[in-house]
This record gives structure tokens, sequence and C-alpha cells, in this order.
């Protein structure tokens, strides 16, 4: 599992793009890190555990996807 440590301003869904590219993510990172899930802004240095998830390529065709 990667880790992130967060800089001042951080929010949940700008985590989920940096990390993933998508702020769709962002329920995935409140789950691995439930003892700040109530957190909205962080401040800096805060290490947040990042999982690992699939990622479907949605930009091809049904038949070409993996």
């Amino acid at each position: 599992m990667r880790q992130y440590t967060t800089i001042q301003g951080d929010m949940w869904d700008s985590i989920s793009y940096k990390m993933y590219g998508t702020e769709s993510n962002m329920s995935i990172l409140i789950q691995a890190n439930t003892e700040h899930m109530e957190t909205t802004i962080f401040t800096a240095g805060i290490t947040l555990n990042v999982p690992e998830v699939e990622t479907e390529n949605t930009n091809l065709p049904p038949w070409k996807r993996v």
C-alpha cells in the first residue's frame, strides 16, 4: 500500500485526483483512513494510506477491455 503525506489545504477529492487521476476514488481513501474521516481540510504532514485500485479503461470498447 502506498502512502501520501498531506500538504496544507489538501482535501479528500484533491488527494484522490493526485493519487488516482480522478476524484471518484475519494471514498476508497476515506475508508482506508477512518481515523481522519471527519477531516475536511488537512493540515500539512499527515500520512494517509493509499490503497491500490483496479482501473478500468472506459475509453476502449467492451471487447478490448481487459
